[in-house]
């Protein structure tokens, strides 16, 4: 998988969407976010999926004055409406709020169709919206989730999950993992492997020359100096002080229980935590339905919502779509980003 190398200066940025779970929220946010003209105006949105199951799947919204150009393929794409690429041809039955077999064939099905595109350049970026873990396994997807798909596909050994909003951005040392196998996952070389994507991730895709980094403790009061576990002392300390010989500005390890407990927190470009819920429950206390998951240490640029499929909600039209189209623009920032630093770059070189 590549970056895309031929995109045309003037050209709308083509959006790439997989549809998630079709028995959760991931197409009603899409319609939502999509049917407001101006979109059109920013991107190309190119989603993938089935135009039936769209169909039926809007009787459930109040959005009546929308609908999709259908497409065979991407390079199809009419930059002045929203796409749908027809990824399958069978009908598909709604059930809302329900897990699937088919729901779960139909989203690995979309996400295989743009991550092909993606890597083929017709599209540029690519936002996923929300699968379930469970029903979307099988021989070809057996991943604890897109983060893990896509580095796979990129060939990427160090992926980096980050969430996003506003100034304050999240990333976890360790991704989709058991709680207890968080400690045997973390090493001197993956805290170090970590806080380079992060910081290179700071520089390129938000443009901050000098990140300032933070990293917490894996155990309560960072370890109390080795009283409540060695794993500060032993590895995540001597780990933060070979980041710094590198040239990258790290601190900590903070005691995670207090870090987001005062603005303090807001004195970093960039925060690691140890596992998921660490860095996500404070994350999403603060920034909830607002937040977006980026994807970083990939060639390729994918973002996401920062929530689930919803089933709770699904199918009752009153899904928030915030986070969705924050998703969108932040793929689309970064984008641009990655190749204006990618050019300051080469011609400070020249």
């Amino acid at each position: 998988m590549h970056p895309n190398k031929n995109t045309k200066p003037n050209r709308k940025i083509r959006v790439g969407v997989s549809i998630g779970d079709y028995n959760g929220v991931g197409l009603e946010v899409i319609i939502k976010t999509f049917s407001d003209a101006r979109m059109m105006d920013i991107c190309t949105p190119i989603v993938y999926g089935n135009l039936n199951l769209v169909k039926a799947y809007k009787k459930t919204l109040t959005v009546s004055d929308f609908s999709f150009f259908a497409i065979k393929d991407a390079s199809k794409a009419n930059p002045k409406r929203a796409n749908l690429v027809e990824v399958w041809e069978d009908d598909s039955n709604i059930e809302f709020g329900e897990s699937t077999a088919d729901a779960g064939k139909k989203s690995f099905l979309s996400l295989e169709a743009a991550t092909k595109d993606l890597a083929s350049n017709k599209i540029d970026v690519l936002v996923t919206a929300p699968i379930n873990k469970n029903n979307i396994q099988s021989e070809e997807f057996s991943f604890p989730g897109h983060t893990e798909y896509l580095a796979n596909y990129a060939n990427e050994d160090y992926p980096l999950m980050i969430l996003t909003h506003g100034d304050l951005k999240v990333g976890t040392i360790t991704g989709h993992v058991a709680i207890k196998d968080v400690a045997s996952q973390i090493t001197e070389e993956v805290i170090l492997k970590k806080i380079e994507v992060l910081h290179k991730t700071l520089q390129q895709d938000y443009s901050i020359a000098h990140p300032k980094i933070a990293v917490l403790g894996l155990n309560p009061h960072s370890g109390d100096n080795g009283t409540i576990g060695s794993e500060e002392k032993e590895i995540i300390i001597p780990a933060l002080k070979k980041a710094e010989k590198k040239g990258s500005l790290v601190f900590g390890p903070f005691a995670a229980d207090g870090f987001f407990g005062s603005p303090g927190y807001k004195k970093f470009d960039g925060i690691l935590a140890m596992y998921h819920d660490q860095g996500l429950t404070p994350f999403k206390t603060i920034s909830f339905d607002e937040g977006v998951n980026f994807t970083a240490g990939l060639p390729i640029v994918r973002t996401s919502p920062d929530h689930g499929t919803a089933y709770d909600i699904a199918g009752e039209g009153i899904a928030s779509a915030s986070s969705f189209r924050n998703a969108v623009f932040a793929a689309i920032d970064i984008f641009k980003n990655r190749k204006a630093n990618k050019v300051l770059a080469e011609n400070a070189l020249a």
